[in-house]
């Protein structure tokens, strides 16, 4: 399926995995202790919800290069939401099994994100490629 054909952001696999990973970011930082709520409980929420809204802001700007970079801030959000990942893990404030699904969803999101980003930048290569080489043949003629 190509860009052209997605109707809506909730389409592309992409936002899929990142609202997967805020869902369980959303689930587990309930478990945390009241006196994080501030803190860290504050940032991961804000990080998580980050992911998926970037990637919808972007979807919404029809521009290649616009696009991929608000999933690159995506993608930078998903990197921050394993940092406070491994920081709650050092914290105690999850088990090593909450952390290694956490990981293992982000992961996954950055894996698929990377490839979107690099779907956007090749469709951008290839109308800039195809508008110079048009510009070539009308300047030989």
């Amino acid at each position: 399926m190509s860009k052209e054909s997605f109707k809506s952001f909730e389409q592309l696999e992409c936002w899929k995995a990142c609202r997967e990973v805020r869902q369980f970011i959303t689930k587990l930082v309930k478990k945390y202790p009241h006196e994080e709520k501030f803190s860290i409980v504050d940032d991961m929420k804000r990080a998580a919800r980050s992911t998926t809204h970037n990637i919808a802001e972007g979807f919404g700007r029809y521009h290649y290069l616009e696009n991929a970079q608000f999933c690159r801030q995506s993608r930078g959000s998903l990197y921050e939401l394993l940092d406070q990942l491994v920081t709650s893990l050092d914290d105690k404030l999850i088990s090593k099994d909450e952390y290694e699904k956490g990981r293992g969803l982000i992961e996954k999101a950055i894996t698929i994100l990377n490839g979107y980003i690099n779907y956007l930048v090749s469709k951008k290569d290839k109308k800039l490629s195809t508008l110079v080489s048009r510009r070539s043949k009308t300047n030989n003629q």
